[in-house]
C-alpha cells in the first residue's frame, strides 16, 4: 500500500525523499515519489509492496573503487545479481563498500539509496536488464521512499551508459 507524502515523523529523516522529490520535479519527471506505508529495504519488500515483479525493481548497488576511492553505482534490475568482475571490467578494479562509505559518498543511507542526487557524483553503470521493462521503480532517498520511472529515462536522468552488468 502507498501514499504520496511520508507522515509528519522527524523532519530530519525526510530530508533525502525531499530532495529526490525536488530533483525529479526540477528534471521535469512525470511521476512524483510515493511513501510506502512499509519500509522496503530489499528488492522482494519493494516488489511486494508495489504489486511487481522483482526484476522491475532498480536497486542501487554501491561499490567502492580501488584506485580512487569513488563510488560506483550500478542501477540493477532487482531480479539481478549484478556480477563484479563485469562492473571491473569497465570502471576498474572494485571492493565492497560498507554503510559508512555508502552515506558518506552517496549522502543516503543503504535501502534507500536513489540513482540521482548523490552528495559526490559516483560513476554510474545501468543493468541493461531493466530494459525488460516499460516502468521500473527506483528508491527515493529513503526505504519507503520510491518512484517509477522508464528504463530510457533513468539513463537519460543519469547520464550513465547501459552495460551488461549482471550473471
Amino acid at each position: 500500500m502507498a501514499n504520496d507524502t511520508p507522515d509528519a515523523a522527524d523532519q530530519t529523516l525526510h530530508e533525502a525523499f525531499a530532495q529526490v522529490t525536488r530533483l525529479l520535479a526540477e528534471a521535469g519527471h512525470p511521476h512524483a515519489p510515493r511513501w510506502l506505508d512499509v519500509p522496503a529495504r530489499t528488492c522482494q519488500e519493494a516488489a511486494e509492496a508495489l504489486g511487481l515483479q522483482t526484476g522491475q525493481i532498480a536497486k542501487s548497488v554501491i561499490f567502492r573503487r580501488k584506485a580512487d576511492d569513488a563510488a560506483v553505482l550500478v542501477v540493477a534490475s532487482g531480479d539481478k545479481r549484478v556480477d563484479e568482475k563485469k562492473v571491473a571490467a569497465l570502471v576498474g578494479a572494485i571492493g565492497r563498500a560498507d554503510a559508512g562509505f555508502v552515506k558518506a559518498k552517496t549522502g543516503y543511507s543503504i535501502g534507500g539509496v536513489a540513482p540521482v542526487g548523490h552528495a559526490t557524483p559516483p560513476v554510474t553503470l545501468i543493468d541493461r536488464e531493466l530494459f525488460r521493462f516499460d516502468e521500473v521503480w527506483a528508491a527515493a532517498g529513503h526505504p519507503n521512499g520510491v518512484f517509477c520511472i522508464a528504463p530510457a529515462a533513468l539513463e537519460k536522468l543519469t547520464g550513465a551508459p547501459v552495460a551488461d552488468v549482471t550473471q
